[in-house]
Formats: C-alpha cells, structure tokens, sequence
C-alpha cells in the first residue's frame, strides 16, 4: 500500500558509493507511486524543491566529430544526417550569447564542441577565453570537449570552469552497441582528470537507445558509486535524428523517463538531476513529476546543440504554473 507520507528508509537516505546493479534495479523497479514518493521525500531533505537550476547549453563547434556514436547527428561517420558543420566560434560572440542567455534567466551556460578530443593550440586557448569571459558574468561555465589530457583539465579549471560535462551514455555491457571509437575507460579516465583538477563532473546518459532496464540500472550504478557522487547528471531522452543508426527508435515514455529520475535522486540524494534532451517531448504535467521526483535542472533554451529543446516562452509558461498562485 502506497504510504502517504513516504518516508526513504535510513540505508536509503545515506550518501552511498557502494550500491550493487541489483540493488540499483530493484529500486527502478519499485511500484511507480512508492519510488516517487520516496524519491521526493529524499529531495525535500537535501534541496529546496522550488530551486529549479536553468542551464543554457550552445555548440561552439558543430558537425564533422570523428566519433561514431549512434545517436549523435554530429558523427562524420551518418552521412545522411542533414547538418550543416560550422567552426569553432569567435570567443566574443559566444561570450555575448552567454550574456543573452543570462538575461533570459539562465544560471549556467554550456558549450559543447564535436571533438573527439581537446588538442592544445589555438582552438583550446580560444576555448579558454570563453571560460574566463563567461566566468566573467556571474554565469557558471561548463564545456563538453570530448577527451581530455590532466593538464588540459588543469587549465580549464584555472580559468575558472565550474563543471565538465562527459557522459558515459549508457551502461558498459551495452556501450558497444552504440559507440566504438571511444572505450568505456577512455571515458572513465577524462571524468578522473576532471575531478583531480577539482572540476565538478557532470556526467549522465541517455535512455530510449535499445538499451534494457538492466542496461539503465547499470548505469546508474556507475554514477552512483563514484566518491564523490557527481555535482549533477543529465538524464537524456533520445532523441531519434533522421539519418543516425538510431533514427527509427520510439519515444521514450514519460513513466520510464520519470523511474529514471526518482532513482537517480534516491541513488545521488545531493546531486542535481538535470531534465535534458527529449524534454521538449513531455507535457507540463509530465515534467512536473520529474521535479516532484527530484528533477532540479533543466536545459534552458530554443536548442540544444543541434536538436530541438523547449522554448523559453513554453519554460516561462510552466515554471508560472508551478509557481504559487497570485491573488485574482
């Protein structure tokens, strides 16, 4: 029977780092109403449930990336994919989006380049100076790079980022279905040269590939057994582009996107769980149980590198309704 005032059992409500993928699965798999509740109880004890983080995310550098992963329109390997590459982008222009961000509302600002890996050199200094001058505006900067060398982290942290976002996508008995230029430890070690150089890591995945609910609870179970957890994790909905191997995949269904959450929040109590890609797919009311679960985050803005997100107007409407209710 389903308690209406759940309350996280005491080995549930502890910051842990020793979980098993079979502890991780039976939790996705409690009844749908007893995770949530217990998921939102867990929150309301580490955050302000009204404190809704609001991430823009920009691709500085878009298309031709080596990598071959296959639900990334971005890969040089889809040729079919409809995408037009662009450079690296002028560090004072990508500055000035930042700022219209910020004035949009957003708190962080994001830039993501379609590399395989960061090359030190000009493109890297000019990725620098985007750091400093967003660092500049109060904003909290995050990059997505691909792999990283120690000292490459090193110097991102010395010009003041705040987090590095490097997901591991999926869990490591399934990774090879979708990736196969990258290892899974290739991606395990650019997240510990990250947290050496006293980066916060922002690292999540991505469901609706074909993966199993095993794959899904393995993944977490990565995540959660990192020490410390990570500062934040997106949890993506695939989004099915034409031309990818991945182009004939189903929406995602907002119950699973939803176990996805809670669990992350029961997993990771202190983490920011970051509603991210495919969200533009949910409805006010769908995306509001994920923050009732303990969602704390979204991307925020028209696009998210090259795919479409949720507009700010459609954000402005639902964060108005989440709101309390102003006199008549």
């Amino acid at each position: 029977m389903f308690d209406q005032n759940p309350q996280p059992s005491s080995d549930r409500a502890e910051i842990r780092s020793d979980w098993t993928v079979d502890e991780v699965e039976a939790l996705m798999r409690l009844p749908l109403l007893d995770l949530v509740g217990q998921a939102s109880a867990l929150h309301r004890r580490h955050h302000d449930p009204e404190d809704i983080q609001k991430a823009s995310l920009l691709s500085i550098k878009t298309g031709g990336c080596p990598e071959d992963c296959a639900y990334c329109p971005q890969s040089a390997h889809h040729k079919e994919v409809d995408l037009d590459k662009e450079k690296l982008m002028n560090p004072k222009h990508v500055i000035s989006l930042a700022k219209r961000a910020q004035q949009s509302g957003a708190e962080r600002f994001c830039m993501g380049a379609a590399w395989r890996k960061v090359r030190d050199g000009q493109e890297f200094d000019n990725v620098l100076e985007m750091v400093r001058g967003v660092n500049d505006l109060g904003m909290e900067a995050c990059v997505t790079l691909g792999m990283l060398q120690p000292h490459q982290a090193e110097a991102l942290a010395e010009a003041g980022l705040k987090a590095y976002n490097h997901n591991l996508d999926t869990s490591p008995e399934f990774y090879g279905e979708i990736i196969g230029t990258r290892t899974y430890q290739d991606r395990l070690e650019t997240l510990s040269y990250c947290r050496d150089a006293g980066l916060d890591l922002c690292c999540g995945g991505i469901i609706g590939m074909g993966e199993s609910w095993r794959d899904r609870a393995s993944m977490l179970q990565v995540l959660a057994n990192f020490d410390p957890h990570p500062e934040s994790v997106p949890i993506n909905a695939l989004i099915a582009t034409p031309g990818t191997p991945l182009a004939d995949r189903g929406k995602v269904a907002a119950f699973d996107l939803l176990r996805m959450v809670a669990t992350t929040r029961i997993l990771m109590p202190k983490t920011r769980v970051r509603l991210s890609a495919g969200r533009s797919d949910f409805s006010t009311a769908e995306q509001a149980l994920c923050f009732l679960a303990g969602a704390n985050s979204v991307f925020y803005g028209d696009v998210l590198l090259t795919a479409p997100n949720a507009g700010t107007g459609a954000d402005r409407d639902m964060f108005a309704a989440l709101g309390s209710l102003s006199d008549a």
